[in-house]
Order: C-alpha cells, then structure tokens, then sequence
C-alpha cells in the first residue's frame, strides 16, 4: 500500500535533527517537532525540494522552545 500523507522537507534548526522528512497534517500548517527538551518550529515557504520521494514543500526553522523544567 501506497503512503499518502503529506510530507514536507526541514530546512535549518538544529543539525542533530533525526529526521528531514517528516508528516505534515494538515498541509501548509506551521510544524512543532520535539527536540532535546523542547520544540523547533517550522513554517511552510512556497519553495518546493526535489528527494527520493517526489517533490516535497520546503519548511524553514524559525524559533525553539524550552519546555519548562
């Protein structure tokens, strides 16, 4: 079976990031993806990247957030 959910290319945030290809739900909704006590956030730009896995929406980091404690 097919995968069908959306996915989108991480551009910058930390270089330890495990993944660079990741779920987006819904498409064009800003990502939070949990880092090291935290979270790094990603917006959608309207640039596209082309991987093994067709043509992805490019999102670009754009703050963290400390969870507290």
């Amino acid at each position: 079976m097919a995968d069908t959910a959306a996915k989108a290319v991480l551009e910058g945030g930390p270089d330890e990031l495990p993944e660079r290809i990741v779920p987006v739900d819904p498409p064009g909704s800003e990502l939070k993806i949990p880092f090291r006590n935290g979270y790094e956030h990603f917006r959608a730009t309207s640039r596209q990247k082309h991987t093994a896995e067709g043509a992805l929406p490019v999102y670009e980091w754009w703050e963290r957030t400390e969870l507290p404690g």
